[in-house]
């Protein structure tokens, strides 16, 4: 960790105990004799931190009671790694995105209110970092706001639901009693996991895509979580059901730079060719997402295998084809 990390490390462990020791700091933050010395005499004489070493303790603790002259303690401006950051400024837009209709604010603003003091810091407050650092959805699609809730609600109290679902890919519209199992997630969209009774098996509703919701008093039928990972969790994409099978790709010289660094999926393997190109390999069952991110990368994606997946990309290319021919 870096130095100024150290500081607030330092600044936890004096906060939460009477005193800590020497050798217990220097074990905790794996440094050297000499630079926990450094740390110390910095964050005392630079930081103006109430430092004191409480020789009946045995250890060091910060002295409450010194009078408050010269300048504040104050400790620097804590960075976020990208993770991090990333991670905190998500649940932020997914908590803005929820809350579209203003009927969530009372419970939702302290949640808000505890982000945004994450993201501030001494030196950047939390509308400086929303202003220059900025998530951007696309393709998120719109929901009703009492779907939502309705369905989280019978999630989380294990009641059944009755819904009204738009399947838009043969544009027909049935009535389910489902057993909601989990939320999802995904490419700023949300998913129900849920039992299906009417087809008797697991299936991965799109919330936007439901019509009417009915909670039922009736207990929801429990999954496990190793038999939902097993059905919607380990194929590719939203399209979600046990892999069958494992595509092959081959990406361009040119673009290999950029996919061998990108995450399709949590079971994918990759490796460099030797003129340059990327092959990568990842489970699939149902090849509909699979395509469309095959097609964007165009010419500079091939797939190897298997057979099936080919003839349906050289498909969709004639397809296309066929479309922009010229009159």
């Amino acid at each position: 960790m870096d130095r100024t990390e150290r500081f607030y490390k330092i600044d936890q462990y004096l906060s939460e105990s009477r005193s800590v020791s020497f050798p217990e700091l220097q074990e905790r933050l794996e440094v050297s004799r000499a630079t926990l010395t450094r740390d110390l005499a910095y964050m005392r004489d630079r930081l103006n931190a109430p430092i004191v070493f409480d020789r009946e303790l045995g250890g060091y603790r910060f002295d409450r009671s010194a009078p408050k002259t010269g300048g504040q303690y104050e400790l620097p401006g804590l960075w976020f790694s990208a993770q991090e950051i990333h991670a905190l400024l998500t649940m932020q837009h997914l908590l803005a995105q929820l809350d579209r209709g203003g009927l969530l604010g009372g419970h939702i603003q302290p949640l808000q209110a505890r982000l945004a003091a994450l993201l501030g810091s001494a030196d950047d407050t939390a509308l400086d970092v929303a202003r220059r650092i900025r998530i951007e959805t696309v393709g998120a699609r719109e929901y009703q706001l009492g779907h939502f809730q309705a369905v989280g609600s019978a999630l989380l109290r294990r009641k059944r639901l009755l819904i009204d679902y738009h399947a838009r890919g043969n544009d027909s519209v049935t009535r389910r009693e489902i057993s909601p199992q989990r939320l999802v997630h995904y490419r700023d969209n949300w998913y129900l996991d849920a039992w299906c009774h009417l087809r008797d098996g697991l299936r991965a509703f799109s919330v936007d895509a439901i019509l009417r919701v009915e909670t039922l008093e009736k207990r929801a039928r429990e999954v496990s979580p190793r038999a939902l990972d097993e059905q919607l969790g380990s194929s590719y994409g939203i399209f979600r059901n046990k892999a069958a099978h494992h595509a092959v790709l081959v990406f361009s010289a040119e673009r290999a730079r950029w996919v061998r660094n990108e995450r399709w999926h949590p079971q994918q393997k990759g490796r460099n060719l030797s003129d340059g190109r990327y092959e990568l390999t990842l489970p699939y069952a149902d090849d509909r997402e699979l395509i469309m991110d095959i097609l964007r990368y165009g010419a500079d994606c091939s797939v190897v295998s298997p057979p099936e997946l080919v003839e349906r990309v050289r498909g969709e290319v004639a397809r296309l084809a066929r479309l922009y021919a010229p009159e």
